[in-house]
């Protein structure tokens, strides 16, 4: 579907916001939706989520809203959902092994296709299935798997270095979990899950009760 405008990148990141609410409807048996009702579900005004949504051209019809299971095709298709997308995922501990055995990715059209890690206890090992491969053989099963997206959970006093690693064998798109900024080129996209300064940022909340 052709953009009529390049689209902010916060609204990038609410278009998947608005995909889930549409399969969350859908498993409910709702056919139509308004803005209004969409936008009440992720906290999002209606004029905000008809804005978002102009950026990639016409959806439903004034006074009769959207077609939810077109609606949630269209999103998925400027998602790039319409194929499967491999992973590869870097640091086997406790958390790089937890997100290897979750289930849920392949579902929304996220394939984990290698692990690796640098511990030498760790290499060979299965888990969920698939081998743990040493950070020296990056290079070919990137290539070999057209991998060009990553999840970093290694520790934060590598992950720059291992970033870079994996900037130079082609990855454009990193999901760190670790607690620092990673420095990378034009082109190549990071997104930062910190679950530790988010409940930093809820007990403000409660500390000024």
């Amino acid at each position: 579907m052709e953009r009529l405008d390049s689209p902010p990148d916060v609204v990038i990141r609410r278009l998947p916001l608005y995909a889930r609410s549409l399969r969350y409807l859908l498993e409910e048996g709702t056919t139509s939706v308004s803005s209004q009702d969409l936008g009440e579900r992720i906290n999002v005004t209606a004029a905000q989520i008809r804005k978002d949504l102009s950026y990639f051209g016409e959806f439903g019809k004034q006074g009769i809203g959207y077609d939810v299971e077109k609606l949630l095709s269209q999103i998925e298709d400027i998602l790039g959902l319409t194929q499967e997308w491999p992973v590869a995922l870097i640091g086997i501990g406790h958390l790089g092994e937890a997100i290897a055995r979750y289930e849920g990715f392949r579902q929304q059209g996220i394939r984990i296709a290698a692990l690796f890690d640098n511990n030498p206890d760790k290499i060979g090992h299965e888990v969920n299935g698939m081998r743990v491969a040493g950070l020296d053989q990056l290079n070919s099963i990137i290539h070999t798997h057209k991998i060009q997206m990553a999840i970093l959970a290694v520790p934060a006093g590598h992950a720059q270095e291992v970033a870079d690693v994996l900037v130079a064998v082609g990855i454009r798109a990193i999901l760190s979990y670790a607690p620092t900024v990673l420095q990378v080129p034009d082109g190549v996209w990071v997104r930062y899950i910190d679950p530790i300064a988010v409940l930093h940022s809820l007990t403000y909340y409660l500390a000024h009760e």
